[in-house]
């Protein structure tokens, strides 16, 4: 659950959300995550809190961006990209 008034930043919520359902396998491996639009609608976030969700979840080496094609979750035995 996000919480809009609490006192973590809600990119920082939601990058946990998501990394949650990484880690449940909700989000599989070669998959991709929400796009920006997406994560707007379905956690009533800004779009540059979006980005900063993304940029989050890739520091942290769980997602990898493909320009023109989307975020992927990263396989956990080799963090690579998706394959074309």
């Amino acid at each position: 659950m996000i919480d809009h008034d609490g006192p973590t930043p809600l990119y920082v919520q939601v990058a946990a959300a998501i990394e949650a359902r990484i880690k449940a396998g909700d989000l599989q491996p070669d998959r991709p995550i929400p796009s920006e639009n997406q994560l707007v609608q379905q956690y009533g976030i800004a779009k540059g809190t979006a980005r900063k969700v993304i940029q989050l979840l890739r520091d942290r080496g769980l997602v990898v961006t493909v320009v023109g094609r989307g975020t992927y979750v990263v396989s956990p035995a080799d963090g690579r990209a998706p394959a074309d």
